[in-house]
């Protein structure tokens, strides 16, 4: 602002100065043609106007400059320089400018909106002390439930296996199924204890996100799921698999849940499961298909619910965690997980997107099972 007054200042007394020197020229050619005495009176006293007035015009724009420079621009920099220290991180000072007025009703917006920030930091903080303390509080309970909860379902299970093995051959069938019911309540009572573990842990385990070969991390799901597979008759096929930033643990476990889910809810045929992985938009987007049953469109969000079924349990076992863990891990990472309703073919189709490692592309080796 300052120089663009400058510059216009200069160029308006310019071009006064200019005026007023052919002026003065013009008068002393009229001088030089020896003119009556008045008019050369007459002359002269307009020569000492235009001085007058070009010495009346310089002192005008001295003030001017001063007026601007004092009381616009220097409270306008003074108005900057405390916003830039509020800035930099020193919220307990107040912007203030007495003024102008506006600048004056500008500095108290200003102060307003760092004390909503400065209050919205404080809330934030608090907020961020109670989800630690919560965090603790999980972890104790993953704690509880992994060793206090677990031990007595075992002891159930146990005792009641004994019991069927010492006396089953006192007790009738209905005895023998009142047993069965027990054993089986208490089994599936230790697997959700799991699940809901594992649920948890996520975004909580140690070590961080780092580059991951997401092949290996596939052949490590399927080498856990090998005796599934296998009384499954089922096949596992990959294209080239990236590297891409994750958690190798929490990856694993995505593709397990991925392809144990295709080989439950299979069809007639035996399970076929295809991964793949293309790139789009700086992230990889992997697919997992199968010829199963297949999902309808629109149980598309229901399904990544926890504790969420389609199918009874006593047709298709499971404790309805499966999904949501696998979105809670991929959300962890930064991607989404996703029904492809519209992909062809029978069974269904998730996708998934994770951060790429920046690493060369990937082999074109497969993954065979």
């Amino acid at each position: 602002m300052g120089r663009w007054f400058a510059v216009v200042g200069t160029a308006f007394t310019l071009a006064f100065v200019v005026g007023i020197v052919l002026t003065a020229m013009l008068i002393e050619q009229v001088h030089a043609a020896r003119p009556r005495p008045e008019v050369e009176v007459h002359l002269s006293r307009l020569y000492v106007a235009l001085v007058v007035l070009l010495v009346l015009l310089l002192a005008a724009g001295v003030v001017l400059f001063l007026v601007v420079r004092y009381v616009v621009l220097k409270p306008i920099a003074s108005l900057a320089e405390q916003v830039r220290r509020v800035a930099a991180g020193d919220f307990d000072h107040r912007p203030s400018v007495e003024q102008p007025a506006e600048l004056a009703e500008l500095s108290g917006h200003v102060d307003a909106m760092r004390e909503r920030i400065l209050a919205a930091w404080r809330n934030a903080e608090d907020q961020a002390a109670e989800l630690r303390r919560s965090n603790g509080e999980l972890e104790q309970f993953a704690y509880v439930a992994s060793h206090d909860l677990q031990e007595p379902l075992r002891k159930i299970a146990s005792f009641t296996q004994m019991l069927d093995q010492r006396y089953g051959d006192r007790l009738d069938e209905r005895a023998k199924q009142y047993i069965h019911y027990a054993v089986d309540g208490a089994r599936r009572m230790q697997l959700l204890i799991n699940d809901l573990l594992d649920f948890s842990r996520v975004g909580r385990v140690s070590g961080g996100r780092t580059p991951v070969d997401a092949g290996e991390a596939l052949s490590a799901a399927l080498d856990n799921l090998s005796a599934t597979l296998e009384d499954a008759g089922a096949s596992v096929t990959a294209g080239p698999l990236p590297r891409v930033l994750g958690n190798r643990l929490q990856l694993t476990q995505l593709f397990q849940n991925l392809v144990e889910n295709a080989v439950k809810f299979r069809a007639d045929d035996p399970p076929r499961v295809r991964i793949e992985a293309v790139r789009r938009d700086g992230m990889w987007e992997f697919a997992c298909s199968d010829n199963g049953i297949g999902i309808e469109g629109k149980y598309a969000d229901r399904i990544f619910l926890i504790f969420q079924r389609l199918h009874p349990r006593d047709v298709y076992p499971g404790t309805g965690i499966g999904l949501a863990l696998c979105r809670k891990i991929v959300d962890y990472h930064g991607g989404r997980l996703w029904l492809d309703d519209d992909a062809p073919g029978p069974g269904a189709t998730f996708r998934w997107t994770l951060p790429a490692a920046g690493d060369p592309a990937p082999s074109e080796d497969g993954e065979d099972a």
